[in-house]
């Protein structure tokens, strides 16, 4: 099998540690039934703890990649791994429930509680109510909603920015050690938006785990990655470090940086060194 890559701007392959990485894509290629090359012989491996933001234009192969880890697809060639194991031998539902995953519109169910919506997967799992309860109270803490004012609502009754925040609660119900996001805050005013942002740091730096996120925004992956992949081609363009990337000559990671303000690039950078 030939060595994964994540291939830094200055050619070097990454060094991951001698544990496999959380995820691993190998050599794959993956089409559409009937339809055009999304990847095209791609690799990438995305160490455990990571915070890898995804960037490209519509139709490079962003939700795809998602959709493979999670094995919602199966490539055509070459090989999807997570936890040292290709995901077609992973029991679909087992590999889903160690994965949390966020949407941009949340998905929600609107007849259910707060409390509900978050305990969705310890019900499915056969969880004591003892221990739902608990875990459901830990999580809204966690994502800085009150247990006492928020378990009880029901999600017509909160904001955009507070759903989001269940989303996120809820896609670390059952603790799994990959959390997977697409475009999680697309949706939010600009604001909200950036509140979400140092939200999810805080957030990340005490559940430590490994996250892909998946964006258009340049600044958002700036804002939430600790590497920055750009898609073009059905490859990868670049995967670096952001203070690394903004000297990338690649023309397609050029294009993404000069709809940056410079001082947006500044600021974003300092806050990944």
């Amino acid at each position: 099998m030939r060595q994964p890559v994540g291939t830094w701007l200055n050619g070097i392959v990454d060094d991951q540690s001698s544990s496999p990485p959380a995820i691993e894509f190998d050599g794959v290629t993956y089409r559409h039934p009937n339809g055009p090359l999304v990847l095209d012989d791609f690799s990438l491996a995305i160490g455990r703890g990571d915070t890898l933001a995804l960037v490209g234009r519509s139709g490079m192969g962003k939700t795809t990649i998602l959709k493979l880890i999670n094995r919602l697809l199966l490539p055509n060639s070459g090989l999807v791994k997570v936890e040292g194991r290709t995901t077609s031998s992973w029991d679909a539902i087992h590999l889903r429930r160690r994965i949390g995953y966020v949407l941009q519109e949340v998905g929600l169910f609107p007849h259910m509680s707060i409390a509900r919506n978050v305990a969705v997967v310890p019900h499915l799992e056969g969880w004591p109510q003892e221990q739902i309860t608990r875990r459901v109270d830990e999580l809204l803490n966690l994502v800085g909603l009150d247990p006492a004012v928020f378990r009880s609502r029901y999600p017509r009754e909160l904001s955009g920015g507070q759903r989001q925040r269940v989303g996120v609660a809820r896609a670390l119900a059952v603790d799994p050690p990959i959390l997977l996001m697409d475009e999680p805050f697309g949706s939010l005013d600009p604001l909200t938006r950036a509140e979400m942002h140092q939200e999810f740091h805080r957030i990340q730096s005490q559940v430590r785990k490994t996250i892909v996120c998946v964006t258009h925004d340049m600044g958002e992956a700036f804002a939430l990655g600790t590497k920055l992949g750009v898609l073009a081609k059905g490859r990868l363009a670049a995967l670096a470090p952001p203070a690394e990337i903004i000297h990338s000559d690649d023309p397609e990671v050029k294009v993404f940086l000069d709809a940056l303000p410079k001082v947006e690039i500044r600021e974003n950078t300092k806050q990944t060194k």
